[in-house]
């Protein structure tokens, strides 16, 4: 397993994390899995076994069921582990029950060291963007939890280019704890991250998790086109439930991909899945992938890509596939600024160069 800097923090993380959204099962995070402790703890021992040693979970995954499990699942063996999870959804019906204020803020990561069963979050996260509160409030309120020892490091999810760099801005301007790293999706299904998101974390240093890298499965060669050009796969499969995550913009360029992605992954005697994730591990910023799974089979077969190497051959054909129109004012860069891009800048312009 490779460790990479968590952005510009001296903090090592695995290029693999244990994604725990499969963990308890209630509500409509069913349609994703139904993890209960017991099977929690062998996909954790398989992790841990890997050298995976970063595990990923949120307060709102299955009302705290999730928490609890991880809680409970490292009860004997926190110290192996960095643990990392986020607030901002709701958990429970009031007025002051979701958002990132400082009143819902202090007391989520309360609940979610009760539920952990930990003294200190590793990595504490901020899982959505909220226009009703003052990011100076927001980034208080985690002030106040590393200050008390309770959070070490503090980190962002689903934030818009403009929303990220303004956190930034005012961290650094109020002297508040800057993210030391962004949770956001990325894969070969959808690549908007390359717009903005990515080339902000090669120019601020920040560390990227990437979150859903299979696309919720769509990558992981168990889907193709039906007869009416919509997605076929197994029965039970999140894709064909009510969880609308990923959306599909792109079926052409997303059944060409799958395509291409089985014949390099028949190549290497692999997954289409484990091709994937080992494409995104080549990719600019990019620190680790958080991979969930129903079974310790699928699971195992996605930490096997950490030690798959594509050829350079191979990593130009998914990417030229799976690539995007440029929006403005990309393209317009690329026609008139290319003498003149920043490390930044080419993360989405190269390709297009």
């Amino acid at each position: 397993m490779e460790y990479r800097q968590l952005g510009t923090s001296g903090l090592r993380v695995s290029t693999m994390t244990m994604g725990t959204m499969t963990f308890g099962g209630s509500g409509n995070f069913a349609n994703v899995g139904t993890t209960d402790v017991q099977t929690a703890q062998r996909q954790l021992d398989l992790c841990r076994d890997h050298g995976v040693n970063l595990v990923d979970t949120a307060d709102v995954y299955s009302a705290g069921a999730s928490e609890e499990i991880v809680g409970e699942a490292l009860r004997d063996s926190r110290d192996d582990w960095l643990v990392a999870t986020k607030v901002r959804f709701p958990m429970a019906e009031g007025p002051n029950d979701a958002g990132l204020s400082r009143h819902h803020v202090l007391r989520a990561a309360e609940a979610s060291l009760r539920r952990l069963k930990t003294d200190y979050i590793d990595l504490y996260q901020v899982h959505e963007w909220d226009g009703h509160t003052r990011l100076e409030e927001t980034l208080g309120a985690l002030e106040t939890l590393v200050q008390q020892g309770k959070v070490r490091y503090v980190g962002v999810s689903n934030y818009a280019g403009w929303q990220l760099l303004k956190a930034l801005g005012v961290a650094e301007r109020e002297r508040l704890p800057r993210f030391s790293s962004e949770q956001i999706y990325y894969s070969l299904q959808c690549r908007d991250a390359e717009n903005e998101l990515l080339p902000a974390a090669v120019d601020q240093g920040l560390g990227v998790l990437v979150w859903s890298p299979l696309a919720g499965g769509l990558l992981s060669g168990k889907f193709s086109r039906g007869a009416d050009g919509q997605v076929e796969g197994p029965a039970g499969t999140r894709q064909l439930t009510e969880w609308s995550e990923p959306p599909i913009d792109a079926p052409d360029r997303l059944f060409a991909t799958i395509d291409l992605l089985r014949k390099i992954a028949d190549g290497h005697g692999a997954s289409p899945a484990r091709v994937a994730l080992a494409w995104l591990l080549t990719r600019p910023a990019v620190t680790s992938l958080i991979v969930g799974a129903r079974t310790e089979e699928q699971l195992a077969d996605n930490l096997a890509a950490a030690s798959l190497t594509l050829s350079a051959e191979e990593v130009a054909q998914l990417e030229e596939v799976s690539r995007p129109p440029l929006l403005y004012p990309y393209w317009h860069q690329r026609a008139t600024a290319s003498e003149r891009l920043s490390a930044a800048d080419r993360v989405l312009l190269d390709p297009y160069l």
